[in-house]
């Protein structure tokens, strides 16, 4: 499993803090007692200031006196317009911890427990029905600033204290400073992927992608365009919600969290890793969504693949009355697609050859294409990979599909190239006119006569 970006968290610059947080502090007092073999309670210090947060819950930051003691967060000096926004963030995460932690008997701040798993040990409890817990989950999710995600989470904390399961309150902090950030998307992946953790993942045996049944190899849970019923009553709601992510990055859509069938170690998936093979899965379920919509068959058909799928729809706009217009537009877009330089173009060519009325075709081979794409430009010598499945229909010449890098020589221009440079004598014509030759590629790299890129 290969990640697109680098999977280490890097905590966002918060300012100073010249020690522990309460929560932090309010932990170790409870277990230092009980280390020595006393009962294990708070001292008044922390009830009262354990007071003092809850009286924070639902005013604004620096306004309430009494929970001026327990920021750890400094302000700068010389005065401010506003409040920087990890003072605000520390206020929010004060009141939530005063919260939860009032009426407990155990500390409730528990290092390594992230938003998604407390929420996955809240479902497997069952004190809450699994649509509701979600409907909360999701609204968190999808707040747009951090006093409205911190409304939201004012909800969930009461059930996690009831349910007797603790969170990571400094992680917590760090997500919400980050929330108006570019990091939010690292957060909501990562409360994504703990929520649908499924456990101890069993150890990969081979390098396929899919099994015969298109399951993923170990997990046992089929992907979810194999199982999709359309006319199951939930058809509807789950084909919009997989469209809501067209164009959006994998895992930052709440509603889709519990669609992905991605084997991902634990460890990953608490850091929020965007892995090709979570991409991929992301960008066929949206193309499935798009395409299974106003159908009432499902359009997901074994052994069909895209080239397969574009024939059928060659052969029939040559039976139309504008065959000639037709066949044109639908070989430009296939050209495009087959040069393509990267998963993100791919895909956006791919959305283009799949609407309502378009043949079905097999989403299992659209997902290891679009993840052999993804962040590749092309293929550098010597490495060779194929890209695209075999079988390319019958409108579509049969080839192997493996890159395979060539010396450098002369670059020439040919009419048929459409303004692309390509190598004399190494491409042959290609079928598809209207599109770049399919033995260019840009820096450098070509392929052998017939090889699609």
């Amino acid at each position: 499993m290969t990640s697109l970006h680098s999977t280490s968290r890097t905590r966002p610059s918060t300012g100073r803090r010249a020690r522990r947080f309460f929560w932090e502090e309010a932990a170790q007092d409870c277990q230092s007692k009980q280390a020595e073999g006393r009962r294990p309670e708070f001292s008044e210090y922390v009830v009262r200031n354990l007071r003092a947060a809850r009286e924070g819950v639902g005013r604004e930051a620096g306004t309430v006196a009494s929970m001026r003691t327990i920021h750890r967060m400094s302000l700068p000096d010389g005065g401010w317009d506003r409040l920087p926004g990890p003072y605000i963030a520390e206020h929010h995460v004060l009141t939530l911890f005063g919260l939860h932690q009032h009426g407990a008997s155990e500390p409730v701040h528990r290092p390594g427990v992230g938003l998604g798993n407390a929420c996955l040990r809240l479902r497997r409890s069952e004190a809450l029905t699994q649509s509701a817990l979600e409907r909360r989950l999701f609204a968190a999710a999808d707040a747009q600033d951090m006093h409205e995600l911190a409304q939201h989470l004012q909800r969930l904390v009461p059930l996690l204290r009831s349910a007797g399961i603790g969170l990571d309150y400094t992680r917590l902090f760090y997500e919400l400073a980050q929330w108006d950030g570019p990091d939010r998307n690292r957060t909501l992946r990562s409360w994504g992927l703990q929520y649908t953790d499924p456990g101890a993942l069993v150890p990969r045996t081979d390098e396929t992608d899919t099994d015969a049944r298109g399951e993923e190899p170990g997990s046992g849970c089929a992907l979810y365009w194999t199982t999709f019923d359309p006319g199951s009553s939930s058809a509807g709601a789950e084909l919009a919600a997989l469209r809501s992510g067209t164009g959006r990055e994998a895992g930052t859509v709440a509603a889709m969290w519990t669609f992905y069938r991605t084997r991902m170690e634990s460890a990953w998936r608490d850091r929020g890793a965007l892995t090709r093979d979570l991409a991929a899965e992301h960008a066929a379920l949206t193309l499935f969504a798009r395409h299974q919509q106003t159908h009432a068959r499902r359009m997901h058909v074994p052994g069909t693949s895209p080239g397969t799928a574009a024939g059928l729809l060659a052969k029939k706009a040559a039976t139309g009355s504008e065959r000639k217009n037709a066949t044109t537009a639908l070989e430009r877009r296939f050209g495009a697609l087959l040069t393509s330089t990267d998963s993100d173009e791919l895909v956006m060519h791919l959305r283009s050859l799949v609407p309502p009325a378009a043949p079905g075709r097999r989403r299992t081979r659209l997902r290891p294409a679009a993840r052999s794409f993804a962040c590749l430009g092309r293929p550098a010598p010597p490495g060779c990979r194929r890209v695209l499945p075999a079988d390319l229909g019958p409108r579509f010449p049969r080839h192997g599909h493996v890159l395979t890098p060539l010396p450098a020589e002369p670059v020439t221009r040919l009419p048929w190239c459409g303004g692309f440079p390509a190598r004399s004598g190494l491409c042959a014509p290609s079928p598809l006119r209207s599109s770049p030759p399919l033995g260019a590629a840009p820096g450098g790299a070509s392929c052998r006569q017939g090889a699609v890129p």
